[in-house]
């Protein structure tokens, strides 16, 4: 009788461990230090020069880099890095949710999403500008786009903004997405074309769009990018701003900034102090 109790007791202890292993076995990792285990990482993957997913399953740009360099520090492989869509509209969900750990996708920092989110960073400071095509002299400066065919992007206000404060005579041509915004700049249905000037860098360094398009460098907004992560994980966000002090004084964020921008002429900002935020 005393010996079944304890097979009894045995068997109620190894089912325990059995148990605690299986729910060990999650490739999913919660935690910041990595040790083999899978992280989520939000990106865009329609941004070329900043992220975006190529016809072969791969991964490119300028926040695919920041990203990868970032988990690394963190203790993951490439190999253990999952990259995720994360859309403008989506990202503070995707975060609050627990469907990245951190996002890295041309994310702003602003007071309202400062709100839902925190903020490692800055890792880039972009500013609103226009692409127009090479052989163009005739802009030199944002009223000069009066008169001339700005193309607009269907949910985006950029180019609405440079109508309403800077050049109230622009022509607003809606396209679909930037992919048609250049073509139409190529074949002079419009004569500029509007968003972030990182944004703008990475389509003109496009192999197929090399020495097409160049850069205005009108510098018409500050664009503070951020990696996002969940509010009040102060030591996922102390981790990450350490990885990217890191990533520019070894050079790695230079080199990064050349090799996904360079083409267009991008001249970038110098890397910006973090929680430097300019307004």
């Amino acid at each position: 009788m005393q010996l079944r109790k304890v097979t009894a007791a045995s068997a109620a202890v190894l089912a325990l461990a059995l148990t605690a292993t299986a729910c060990g076995s999650d490739d999913k990792d919660d935690s910041a230090s990595g040790g083999g285990k899978k992280i989520t990482i939000g990106i865009k993957i329609d941004q070329p020069g900043i992220g975006l997913k190529t016809p072969d399953g791969k991964y490119t740009g300028f926040d695919v880099d920041v990203a990868t360099y970032v988990a690394k520090e963190l203790g993951y492989d490439a190999k253990d890095i999952e990259f995720k869509e994360t859309k403008s509209a989506d990202r503070e969900t995707a975060i609050s949710r627990g469907d990245v750990k951190f996002i890295a996708a041309s994310y702003s920092i602003n007071d309202e999403r400062l709100q839902k989110v925190d903020f490692a960073g800055p890792y880039l400071l972009a500013h609103q500008d226009i692409l127009v095509r090479a052989d163009d002299n005739s802009i030199k400066k944002p009223e000069d786009l009066n008169n001339k065919n700005l193309c607009s992007v269907a949910g985006s206000t950029s180019a609405q903004n440079v109508h309403d404060k800077l050049a109230p005579k622009a022509q607003l041509q809606e396209y679909g997405g930037y992919s048609e915004c250049l073509t139409g700049l190529e074949n002079k249905a419009v004569d500029a074309l509007t968003t972030d000037d990182s944004i703008l860098a990475g389509y003109a360094s496009q192999d197929a769009n090399k020495g097409k398009f160049k850069l205005a460098g009108f510098k018409m907004t500050n664009e503070n990018y951020g990696i996002g992560l969940k509010k009040g994980d102060a030591d996922l966000k102390k981790k990450i701003n350490d990885a990217l002090t890191k990533m520019v004084s070894d050079g790695s964020w230079q080199k990064a900034v050349d090799a996904n921008f360079g083409p267009a002429g991008y001249k970038n900002e110098p890397a910006p102090k973090i929680g430097n935020v300019v307004k």
